[in-house]
Parts: structure tokens; sequence; C-alpha cells
């Protein structure tokens, strides 16, 4: 998808500045927002490519302005709204109330088994390695160029590597394609590579180090054969 959620590569946007001994949550409501996300993928509200769908829906100043977790309450919310499990209006009611009352409680809900789950997806994850039978289209060594379109909807071909070239380093297997698993379509596992590219190639001989490299990994499809280049064989 393009938009100011894809900001790699993005000139302009001023340094990453980490905040030292940085909090694990800025504030208590965070830490709620924090657990919509196990909470609701467990309810099979979203996977993990829709939820990373469900922030681009987000107004781009909007998104810009708001900070990390108010991301994911905002994908919380979109999804929620979507399937009916909320109430727009009751929403709405709680939200001033809350804007009025700041130091109010948050509400509580006992569910060991719910609770079992967020610790589990918490510490281990959700692996996204599928098998398939599907045989791998390139291998180490390989040169491949970056499909230049522009998708619609989810992707993880960043804007940066479109239209590139690069090498693969490694290849890693069959894992869930964001693009379709992203876009509310099947898992539909593809190959996925780890490609290097020279910062030169990315952003030019002008501006890129010339001994700076860049490793991204890639699906299958998103990667053809690199033309063969002058005076090669």
């Amino acid at each position: 998808m393009n938009g100011v959620f894809d900001l790699g590569g993005t000139d302009g946007m001023g340094p990453v500045r980490a905040e030292e001994n940085e909090p694990v949550f800025h504030a208590e409501w965070e830490k709620a927002a924090f657990a919509l996300f196990a909470t609701n993928f467990r309810a099979g509200l979203f996977n993990v490519d829709m939820f990373r769908h469900g922030i681009e829906q987000m107004d781009p100043a909007e998104y810009l302005l708001s900070n990390y977790y108010e991301h994911w309450a905002h994908a919380a919310e979109h999804y929620a709204g979507k399937a009916g499990a909320i109430d727009p209006d009751e929403l709405e009611k709680r939200t001033a109330f809350y804007l009025e009352n700041p130091d109010a409680p948050l509400p509580e809900r006992t569910d060991p088994d719910l609770l079992a789950f967020v610790d589990g997806a918490v510490k281990g994850g959700a692996p996204a390695a599928r098998e398939s039978d599907k045989v791998a289209a390139f291998a180490v060594g390989d040169r491949v160029v970056v499909a230049d379109d522009s998708p619609v909807g989810h992707t993880r071909r960043a804007r940066y590597i479109r239209g590139r070239t690069g090498v693969v380093t490694a290849t890693h297997g069959t894992f869930i394609y964001p693009d379709s698993a992203g876009n509310g379509g099947p898992e539909a596992p593809e190959h996925v590579y780890t490609v290097k590219f020279t910062a030169e190639e990315l952003w030019g001989p002008e501006v890129g180090d010339p001994n700076g490299v860049v490793y991204f990994d890639v699906w299958e499809p998103y990667i053809s054969p690199a033309p063969a280049t002058e005076g090669a064989a």
C-alpha cells in the first residue's frame, strides 16, 4: 500500500531519537491497547497482516501525529467495528467519559484461558512459516529485480526497493504471503528470500554510501530474474 505508513528510505523525516531508559509503557491505557492485539487475534477478528493493514486505514495526518499504541487501538477499533463486535455509539460515550474522567479505572476482566493465550503469544509469537509443495524459483547468488508497480491494499514490498536490483543471499522456505492474508485472502504461502541491495542501487551514487548495503526479506512474487549485465557470458 502506498502512503505515509511506508516510511522506509524516505528523506526528510528527521533522526530517530531513542529515549534513554524508556519504559515499556508510557501510560496505563497503553497496556490495554497492547492487550487488544492478542485478544482480538484470538477472537478471529484479524491476523497479523490484517492488523498491519488496519493501521494503514488511518488518516495520514492522524497516523503521523499519533503514537505507537494509538495505531494499535485504531486497528482493533477498525476490525471490531467492521465485525459488529462494538457499538459505535457506545464507543463514543465511553471515549467521552474517559476524556472527562482520565483517572477513572479501566474495566477489568478475569479470564485465565485468555491470559494464558496472551502470555504464550507474547513470549512465543505466532510463527508464520507454512508447509508448501512449491519449488523455489531462486537460489543464493541469483540476481533479482523487485517489481516496480504500486500494489493495491496491503503489501510488505517497501517503495524504496521497488525497481531495484539485488542478490539473493539466503532462502528461508515458505511463509504466509502478506499480500494475500493482509487483504482478507488465504494464507497462500510463498517462498521468502533475503536479498542484498547496495546503498548506491537504492539511493543513487550521489548519496548512497559506496560501502553500505541493505538486506531485505522478500516474498517470491515480488521478484523476477534480473536482466543480464553487459559483458556477461
